[in-house]
């Protein structure tokens, strides 16, 4: 897709003259303003915004679509915090009350065994914030790990889980991350970042670290070499400015460390959660997030589909409108949005099964490792 062809597009199609403008800066790589961010949410339609991301993905990518070979152990759902929206977590209940868990180190170590033979890159490790799993613990759980499988890429713990542990160990951000990495991980994923505006923040999940909070711990992990991911979490009480404003906080932090790999809209689910009287927003809502993302976080490399929330479908659909990573093939081991009513209630794609997905809509499947470094290339392999 050429320059040219979009600047045609859009002169036959559109007649308001600031989406003219905010078009002609993204085609010539400026950047675009927080109020000119919020105009597209307000007034765009969702065809003009698919042409500019879709631009913007293929001037980066072209048609590469990447997914990597990954797996989800998430040790616990006992939680000190209790956020609005989540569906997932137990505050601080025991164990063996009806669905919530704590699983032991062995059953830990012995999922990581259970990957042997198998060419998994990653493991993410996630979950609720547990009073009696601190620092300590964590470190000597991923220098284990890394004994069973010295290869595999250990992504770790939210902001939220990190501010805990730092808190309650009595050290800083940067000395929390560098006594992790050291152990053996490799780099932090996104969540915890839901809004960052104050007001909205405390209406959805109040006692946890605040937005400056997770974009301190995410300077930190940059700083000690980790790179990270970010996410936000859209279609609940939030406002075009609330987005704008979060997206603008990560654009400048970027521009400051360049240390966030891939940015990963979240779309809240009403499932089993306080929040479950607010109505999920539609399709045409999740296209115009994704593409208004890929133009404005203009120095983000990759935005990613999490395909077991939004659905395999609208996945698919998503790589027209700025995406060029889905993730991986996860496994069946994660509930943190399963249990919230999320598109897929079995989180699980064979490799095959992914290349299959990226095929079907005439993009070109890369295996990627955690950091982006391309492994294979699946474009000419036969499917069996």
């Amino acid at each position: 897709m050429t320059k040219e062809f979009v600047q045609e597009v859009l002169k036959q199609s559109v007649t308001d003259t600031t989406l003219v403008k905010i078009a002609e800066k993204v085609l010539d790589e400026e950047r675009i303003t927080c109020d000119e961010g919020i105009y597209l949410y307000d007034h765009a339609e969702v065809g003009f915004l698919g042409t500019l991301a879709n631009f913007i993905r293929e001037k980066k990518h072209g048609n590469k679509t990447y997914f990597n070979k990954n797996f989800h152990i998430e040790p616990t759902n006992i939680c000190v915090f209790e956020c609005k929206f989540c569906a997932y977590s137990r505050f601080l209940r025991e164990k063996e009350d009806f669905d919530a868990w704590e699983l032991s180190e062995e059953e830990i170590y012995e999922a990581i065994k259970g990957y042997d033979g198998n060419d998994i890159t990653e493991v993410h490790i996630v979950g609720g914030v547990h009073p009696k799993m601190g620092l300590e613990y964590f470190k000597n759980l991923i220098e284990n790990i890394k004994v069973i499988r010295p290869d595999l890429h250990v992504k770790a713990f939210t902001a939220v889980e990190l501010e805990y542990m730092a808190r309650k160990a009595k050290v800083s951000y940067e000395e929390c991350l560098r006594i992790l990495k050291d152990a053996g991980q490799g780099s932090l994923p996104g969540g915890g970042a839901e809004i960052f505006d104050k007001g909205v923040r405390d209406q959805i999940c109040k006692d946890k670290c605040t937005g400056e909070e997770w974009l301190e711990m995410h300077e930190a992990a940059h700083n000690v070499g980790m790179p990270s991911n970010a996410t936000i979490l859209y279609g609940h009480v939030e406002e075009a400015k609330h987005l704008v404003d979060h997206m603008n906080r990560l654009r400048e932090l970027q521009d400051k460390t360049g240390g966030f790999n891939a940015f990963i809209p979240l779309k809240f689910r009403n499932g089993n959660n306080q929040m479950s009287h607010i109505e999920e927003v539609g399709l045409v809502e999740d296209l115009k997030m994704y593409a208004i993302s890929r133009i404005f976080l203009d120095n983000f490399n990759h935005i990613k589909a999490y395909w077991p929330m939004i659905g395999r479908k609208t996945t698919q659909l998503l790589l027209a409108f700025g995406v060029n990573d889905i993730d991986g093939t996860v496994d069946d081991s994660t509930k943190i949005y399963t249990m919230a009513g999320a598109e897929e209630q079995k989180p699980v794609m064979t490799s095959e099964q992914m290349i299959a997905l990226i095929k079907d809509v005439n993009r070109q499947p890369i295996e990627r490792d955690s950091v982006y470094n391309e492994l294979r290339d699946y474009s000419a392999a036969e499917l069996v």
